[in-house]
């Protein structure tokens, strides 16, 4: 199945919370948050062994700062992430993930940006939605029934993610007979799960670099139309991962910046409602000149609305 570029900038997606979020607007079916065309996640790691920007944005300061200049730059969500998740990182206890996320979300907690918080733990994510996060970003892709609660309970949103073995593992010679069939049949299996529970609204994301080769990351990406032709959001994330060196000789993480844009307009033209970046300004900016390119009612000086506040 195919889709035209044409009209991806006007379609409209949604999240739905049981409670108020910045940007939302009440609604008889809880608060939601809607925008047109394709939005940007940015990446927060507040850890020192994420595989891009590791120790970073460790300190407080560091990581506040960051998230503001996302949130200026028209980010619509900061993904923040205690523990790496980076093919081969070992996994790290509760408390210490809990210990990194705390101050970063009290922090943050009034700066009128939606929080999500990448974690794999139950008992992280609880603390952290009652901290003030707003979505629940699980790499198992709410396998652990104990995840599912946690979200119902609080009415908060979650991105399930496709993900083959786990992080240690994970890069160890993945296979498939269909990567394509299998990712697609396991995100609506548990978006089916996760809503029958209570959970309010999901996001799927198809997990690019989480057990998958070159060519299955590559045959993901060329069927994302299959995948967004349904009614549920789709989030794509490529942002500096290895597929750019394998396509274009890149082998610091840190230089792959233009190649995750290339992926990701890709994705937002194939029908994605968001991208995870770690250079979120870069691809506002981006997303923004192509959908003026592709609206062809669109003109020069057009201005396409800010992606952090919500369409009436």
């Amino acid at each position: 199945m195919s889709r035209s570029p044409e009209g991806w900038s006007r379609r409209r997606h949604r999240l739905t919370f049981g409670f108020p979020v910045p940007g939302g607007e009440r609604t008889p079916d809880g608060w939601q948050v809607e925008w047109r065309g394709c939005a940007v996640m940015g990446v927060l790691n507040v850890t020192p062994d994420s595989f891009s920007d590791g120790g970073r944005h460790a300190p407080l300061q560091a990581a506040v700062a960051q998230a503001r200049a996302m949130r200026d730059a028209g980010a619509l969500l900061i993904d923040v992430g205690g523990e790496s998740t980076r093919p081969g990182a070992d996994p790290v206890p509760a408390e210490q993930e809990l210990d990194r996320l705390r101050p970063v979300l009290r922090a943050l907690a009034g700066e009128g940006v939606l929080l999500s918080v990448d974690t794999l733990k139950p008992e992280v994510a609880a603390e952290a939605l009652a901290l003030g996060a707003h979505l629940i970003n699980d790499v198992t892709g709410l396998r652990d029934p104990a995840m599912i609660r946690v979200c119902a309970e609080a009415a908060a949103p979650a991105c399930i993610m496709h993900m083959q073995g786990e992080p240690r593992t994970m890069q160890h010679s993945p296979h498939y007979a269909d990567v394509v069939a299998e990712v697609q049949a396991f995100l609506h299996d548990r978006a089916e799960v996760a809503l029958a529970a209570g959970v309010p609204s999901v996001l799927l994301d198809p997990g690019l670099g989480f057990g998958k080769t070159p060519v299955h990351n590559l045959a993901l990406l060329r069927a994302l139309p299959e995948l967004t032709a349904g009614p549920l959001p789709v989030l794509v994330g490529a942002s500096r991962k290895r597929l750019i060196d394998t396509l274009a000789g890149v082998p610091r993480a840190a230089d792959r910046d233009p190649g995750t844009l290339a992926l990701h307009l890709h994705a937002a033209r194939a029908g994605a409602a968001i991208v995870r970046a770690h250079a979120a300004g870069a691809h506002v900016q981006a997303l923004r000149v192509q959908a003026a390119l592709d609206d062809p009612e669109a003109g020069p000086g057009s201005q396409k609305p800010d992606p952090r506040k919500p369409s009436r």
